[in-house]
């Protein structure tokens, strides 16, 4: 399982390196066109209000656990989740593995209120300007599958067009990388991408690694209240949840119950 787990993490690299020498060509007017969008939703700002943020994910499938939601639609599940509390939406973009695309970012931008964070597997600034044009209020960065002076480069070229990263970390060896290079919202993710393997005890572990001026969302692992509950007495600014909720029946009511939680950051020894 572990071989098969880090052989599709490198499949899903190569395919978005296939998909950024399809679009080099079209940098420059790319580029021109992300410059061009308006005013990005205050992505920061939703999760960093006085209880823990809950970001509402949209997905269909993973490689972990294959086809969670196969028939979902953004136009359903998105607003039900702001009517629930969310703060903000995370939209899987990539197709092949997670069931996603690009008009599900732009969908969910339009029949709600949240800022959207486009959630992919980005190598490349090229695949930023994408995520701005389609609407993108933030994206995500993997300290993983980045050398540090790519992921420098990258917050650089998001911060250049008003766009937030979260940067997602698996150990303390990447909180250190993406600190020094510059994270401001920072994600420990409790699913283990070489593994796939999900331990929630993983964010607890690290918190004491991320000073208190920096947004720490944990990733992946929550399963109910009580998980909401622990991140929020260990220090975490948000929440983000994929499978429960797209699972869920009443999704209005599931991230209404994670929701509304005291945020306290300065629990964080820093």
């Amino acid at each position: 399982m572990n071989r098969n787990a880090m052989g599709i993490l490198d499949t899903i690299i190569e395919s978005k390196r296939h998909r950024v020498e399809a679009l080099r060509p079209r940098h420059i007017e790319m580029r021109n066109a992300a410059e061009a969008v308006g005013p990005t939703r205050p992505f920061v700002a939703r999760l960093s209000g006085d209880t823990v943020a809950v970001i509402s994910e949209f997905k269909r499938r993973s490689p972990s656990a294959g086809w969670i939601a196969p028939d979902a639609e953004v136009e359903e599940i998105v607003p039900a989740y702001e009517q629930g509390g969310a703060s903000a939406v995370s939209v899987l973009t990539d197709h092949d593995f997670f069931g996603g695309s690009l008009e599900d970012l732009e969908k969910a931008r339009a029949v709600a209120h949240l800022p959207a964070l486009r959630k992919d597997f980005i190598i490349d600034e090229v695949q930023i300007y994408e995520a701005r044009i389609a609407g993108a209020d933030a994206v995500l960065l993997i300290t993983r599958i980045l050398a540090p002076e790519q992921l420098r480069d990258l917050l650089a070229a998001a911060e250049a067009l008003g766009l937030p990263a979260l940067v997602e970390a698996h150990d303390a060896a990447e909180i250190e990388v993406s600190l020094r290079a510059g994270a401001q919202v920072l994600g420990i993710n409790n699913r283990d991408l070489a593994t796939f393997d999900t331990n929630a005890e993983r964010a607890l572990r690290m918190v004491a690694d991320v000073p208190p001026e920096v947004v720490l969302v944990a990733e992946s692992g929550v399963r109910g209240p009580s998980d909401v509950e622990r991140f929020a007495a260990a220090g975490f600014d948000a929440v983000l949840v994929g499978e429960h909720l797209m699972r869920s029946l009443d999704r209005t009511a599931a991230v209404a119950e994670l929701a509304g939680f005291a945020r306290r950051p300065e629990l964080r020894a820093g």
